[in-house]
C-alpha cells in the first residue's frame, strides 16, 4: 500500500475572494484573489480524477463540457462529469443547472448571444451541506459567495456559452453541439451503504463515497487510486498523517484512522469497487 500526501496547486482568478477557507492561508490582502486550489499527484502521469476547493466571489462563466465520446471525437483524453460539495454558501448563492425548459440549439446560440441565455437558465439557490452531480453535457454556472470541494474527470476541457460582456472566448460551436439545453434532473444518491459509510455517486466515471470518522480497513483492486479527502477532522492513512484541507492517495491495502467527528470523502474511478 502507498499513501502519499498531494502537493496544493492555488490558481488565481479575477472571481476568486482574498479569504479561502479553514485550512488554507489568505492571499495577501493586495495580492490577486486565490479562486481554486488543486491537489497535484506527484509525476508526469495524468490520473482519472481531479480534486479541487473552489472560493467564489462573483458568478463563473455559463459553460459546459462534453462526454468521453465527445472529447475522444475531439483528439481529447476524457470527458467531464463533476460534483460538488457545498461547504459554505451566502444567503443569496445560486448554480445555473440547466434551462427552466427544453430549448433548440439555436435559440441557445441566440441567447448566448444577445445576454438572455441568463434568464432562460434554472438558478438554484444552494446552502452549506447540498450536494449536486454535474454530469457533462450540463449547462451551468457556479454563482458567488460559495466554497465548495469539487471532485471531477481529470479534464480541463470547458467550452465557454457566456461570460457576462467580459472579452475572454466563447466557444459556441463546440459548447453547444454538446449541449443538453433541457431542465435539469437530479441523480439519486445511492444512500447509506454501512454504518458511517454514504455513497454519494456510484459511476460510472467515478465513485465517490463518504465517510464519518473512526477506524476503517479498505482493499483498492490492483492499479486503481484512491483519493481521500477530509472535510473536517485528521487521522492516519498507512502512517501518513492528514487533516482538513489537505488530499491522500491511496493504492492497495490500507488501515485508516480518523478522529471522532470526521467528515471524509473518498473517491475513485467508477470501474472499480471496493
Amino acid at each position: 500500500m502507498t499513501a502519499t500526501l498531494l502537493a496544493t496547486h492555488r490558481v488565481e482568478k479575477p472571481w476568486g475572494r482574498q479569504t479561502l477557507w479553514p485550512g488554507f492561508a489568505d492571499p495577501a490582502p493586495d495580492g490577486d484573489p486565490v479562486g481554486e486550489i488543486w491537489f497535484q499527484t506527484p509525476g508526469d502521469s495524468t490520473p482519472d480524477l481531479l480534486i479541487k476547493y473552489l472560493f467564489t466571489s462573483e458568478k463563473l462563466s455559463v459553460q459546459v463540457h462534453p462526454n468521453d465520446a465527445q472529447a475522444h471525437a475531439a483528439g481529447l483524453p476524457r470527458g467531464k462529469d463533476e460534483c460538488w460539495l457545498i461547504l459554505a454558501a451566502e444567503p443569496d448563492s445560486t448554480i445555473a443547472l440547466g434551462t427552466k425548459q427544453p430549448i433548440d440549439r439555436e435559440t441557445l446560440r441566440a441567447a448566448a448571444l444577445d445576454g438572455t441565455i441568463e434568464q432562460l437558465l434554472d438558478w438554484k439557490p444552494v446552502k452549506a451541506g447540498d450536494f449536486i452531480y454535474a454530469p457533462s453535457g450540463t449547462i451551468h454556472a457556479i454563482g458567488g459567495g460559495i466554497t465548495l470541494i469539487e471532485t471531477q474527470q481529470n479534464s480541463e476541457t470547458t467550452y465557454r456559452l457566456y461570460d457576462y460582456g467580459s472579452d475572454r472566448e466563447l466557444h459556441l460551436d463546440a459548447g453547444i453541439a454538446v449541449a443538453e439545453p433541457v431542465p435539469f434532473v437530479p441523480r439519486p444518491i445511492p444512500g447509506k451503504v454501512a454504518e458511517g459509510r454514504t455513497i454519494l455517486v456510484e459511476g460510472p466515471k467515478f465513485v465517490l463515497e463518504r465517510w464519518q470518522g473512526g477506524h476503517r480497513a479498505i482493499t483498492l483492486p490492483e492499479g486503481v487510486t484512491g483519493w481521500l479527502v477530509p472535510v473536517a477532522g485528521e487521522g492516519v492513512a498507512d502512517g501518513v498523517a492528514w487533516a482538513a484541507g489537505q488530499c491522500v492517495t491511496l493504492t492497495g491495502a490500507a488501515q485508516i484512522e480518523a478522529s471522532p467527528g470526521s467528515d471524509l470523502l473518498f473517491a475513485y474511478p467508477g470501474t472499480a469497487r471496493i
